[in-house]
C-alpha cells in the first residue's frame, strides 16, 4: 500500500504527519511505525502523528514515539498537528483538538506560530535535587551547571532506568538558568531514548517547575532548546497551574509518498 506522509518540525522536534481520516493506516503495527520513523531506512523522525476524525472537536491527535509504541502528551507534535491541520483546510486559524490527555485549543499566527493550550497541572512533585511534573507526559527537571558539556544521553538514560521511576520511565530535563525569565534545557526523550533537539512537554514542565520552586516570578518563561526557542505562559494560583500555552514555531518541511 502506498501511502502520502508530510514531514513537520517544531524547533528541530521532528514528526512523520500521516491525514488518516479514513482510518486506513496499520496503527497496531508497531514494526511497521517504528520503520517509518528511522532515520536510515525509513522517512526518519521523533514521532509519527495520525490526523484523524473526532467527533467533538476538529480533529483527533493520535501520537507514537519513534519506537513505535503509542505514547503521551506530545506538545510540539501538537502544534505541528495544527500546522498540518491548516494545510490539508480542516481549520483557519484556530482548532480543538482531542489528544489522549484531553481536549487541547490552539491558534496558529499568519507567521506559522502556533500557540497550544497544554493541561492544568495541579501536582508537582519537589525533591531536595529535581523536580517531578505530569504536563500531558511524566517530566524530571534537574537544575545543573555547564548544560553545554553534559552527557544527556548517559545522564538521561540512568534517571529514565533507574528506581526511581518505574518501568514506565519519565523523560528527563536538565536545566541552566540564563536570567530572571529565560532557562536553557536539553532533554532526554524515553520512546526516543536519546536527546531530542526539543521537546514540548519537557519545556513547559520546565517553566512550571522553575515558577514553582522559586526560580522566576514570571508567568511568560522563554524557553531555550537546542532547536530554537519557545515560550510558556501560564496562571498560577494555590499551587495550580491554569490557562498553560506551549508557543512556538511549527514548520512544514517536505512532504513525499512510501511504499508499506
Amino acid at each position: 500500500m502506498e501511502i502520502n506522509f508530510y514531514k513537520y518540525e517544531g524547533t528541530g522536534n521532528d514528526f512523520v504527519m500521516i491525514d488518516n481520516r479514513n482510518e486506513s493506516f496499520p496503527k497496531d503495527n508497531i514494526k511497521l511505525i517504528e520503520h517509518l520513523c528511522n532515520r536510515r531506512f525509513g522517512i526518519g523522525g521523533d514521532g509519527l502523528i495520525l490526523l484523524e476524525n473526532d467527533a467533538t472537536s476538529d480533529f483527533k491527535m493520535v501520537y507514537f514515539n519513534s519506537d513505535g509504541n503509542q505514547s503521551t502528551m506530545c506538545g510540539n507534535g501538537g502544534r505541528c498537528l495544527v500546522a498540518f491541520a491548516n494545510k490539508l483546510q480542516i481549520i483557519d486559524k484556530s482548532a480543538t483538538f482531542m489528544a489522549i490527555d484531553g481536549l487541547h485549543h490552539a491558534a496558529i499566527s499568519d507567521d506559522g506560530v502556533v500557540s497550544l493550550q497544554m493541561k492544568d497541572v495541579d501536582s508537582i512533585a519537589n525533591s531536595t535535587d529535581y523536580v517531578f511534573l505530569d504536563t500531558g507526559s511524566p517530566h524530571h527537571v534537574q537544575l545543573v551547571s555547564d548544560l553545554a558539556h553534559l552527557d544527556v544521553k548517559e545522564k538521561g538514560a540512568a534517571i529514565r532506568y533507574g528506581g526511581l521511576y518505574g518501568k514506565a520511565g519519565a523523560n528527563v530535563n536538565f536545566v541552566e538558568q540564563i536570567n530572571s525569565d529565560t532557562f536553557s534545557i536539553r532533554t532526554y526523550e524515553r520512546g526516543v531514548e536519546d536527546e531530542t533537539l526539543s521537546c514540548g512537554t519537557g519545556a513547559t514542565a520546565v517553566a512550571l517547575a522553575m515558577q514553582y520552586i522559586g526560580k522566576t516570578s514570571s508567568k511568560a518563561i522563554k524557553i531555550n532548546v537546542e532547536g530554537g526557542k519557545l515560550e510558556v505562559s501560564f496562571d498560577v494560583n494555590n499551587g495550580v497551574f491554569s490557562n498553560v500555552f506551549l508557543k512556538g514555531p511549527a514548520k512544514f518541511v517536505f512532504e513525499g509518498k512510501i511504499n508499506i
